[in-house]
């Protein structure tokens, strides 16, 4: 399976750190200090999260070896939607006029990028597809409630696509080496550990401590259960990429695997928790600096709770 093409956006917009003090009590230090952030992106009026699926595209297929109307299967792989019924896949698949390919929308929460390669890499097993679109787009502060002190401060909007085929099409193509996910709801706080319920309160994160303790653990395990699958040891690859929802996790995940900081690619500092967008998207935006049989592995946790890594070769 391979990556033929990626693709993001980011809204131009930076809230920074100060305009959290005057609405939940929150210093720029106190953030920084437990989050790691210093601004968060924040999709601009008229953006949502379809708008800015489509500017994601719109990047990928400037490299894109293949017509997109080749696609035969597209997914959506998200929860901060603006609709749950003409979900991003289906816009897609209108504005590009992909006629008939398969389109589906999942969820997992922050894990949902890497589940949403796994459908597709089971489509493509079942010779039910050969060319697929992943989207991600997460506009979280649409959701967000800024006021709220645990997690309101934590939120930034942002998009990924990515182009995939069962086969190799070009030089250039990305070789995914292993996709791991696995469903983690019966394990501390599970389901209610993060909540996003729009009647409701938004976004929440009733106990941030329990994801801490949860996300580290957990993400490190579906590193392994990767590394072990492709015979490859920690020592072989060049990069890594954790789900960006707070660099104390980055920190800590480094100081367990003996690893230094640097080795980590990062993004959170500028651009906040851009939900399951995220990892992909440090990817996307890093990809020009990795050079010919680099390795990379990107490790998730996601709210539900749920956990996912892969593996990709330059």
């Amino acid at each position: 399976m391979y990556i033929n093409s990626m693709g993001h956006y980011v809204p131009a917009t930076r809230i920074t750190n100060d305009y959290f003090e005057n609405v939940n009590g929150l210093t720029s230090d106190w953030i920084v200090q437990r989050t790691g952030i210093h601004s968060r992106s924040k999709a601009a009026p008229g953006e949502n999260a379809d708008s800015m699926a489509l500017a994601a595209i719109d990047d990928a297929i400037k490299r894109l070896p293949y017509d997109v109307k080749d696609v035969d299967l597209i997914v959506a792989a998200c929860y901060a939607v603006y609709d749950t019924v003409a979900t991003p896949a289906h816009v897609a698949q209108r504005h590009y006029q992909i006629h008939g390919a398969k389109a589906v929308y999942a969820s997992a929460a922050c894990s949902s990028f890497i589940n949403g390669l796994e459908i597709i890499e089971g489509y493509f097993a079942s010779g039910k597809a050969s060319k697929a679109l992943l989207i991600c787009t997460e506009h979280n502060t649409y959701y967000s409630n800024e006021s709220d002190p645990k997690s309101g401060h934590l939120w930034g909007d942002a998009a990924v696509a990515y182009f995939l085929s069962k086969e190799r099409v070009s030089d250039s193509d990305v070789e995914i080496l292993d996709i791991f996910t696995e469903g983690l709801g019966d394990i501390g706080k599970g389901p209610g550990g993060v909540k996003l319920r729009p009647k409701e309160d938004g976004i929440t994160m009733p106990d941030g401590r329990d994801v801490f303790i949860h996300a580290c653990k957990y993400m490190i395990y579906a590193l392994n259960h990767s590394l072990a699958s492709t015979g490859l040891k920690i020592e072989d690859l060049d990069k890594l990429i954790c789900h960006q929802a707070n660099k104390r996790i980055v920190a800590q995940v480094a100081h367990q695997l003996d690893k230094p900081i640097d080795d980590f690619l990062n993004n959170i500092e500028t651009l906040g928790n851009t939900g399951s967008a995220s990892a992909a998207l440090v990817l996307s935006q890093y990809a020009d600096s990795f050079k010919k049989g680099d390795k990379a592995a990107l490790m998730v946790f996601g709210g539900g709770y749920s956990c996912g890594c892969f593996i990709v070769r330059f």
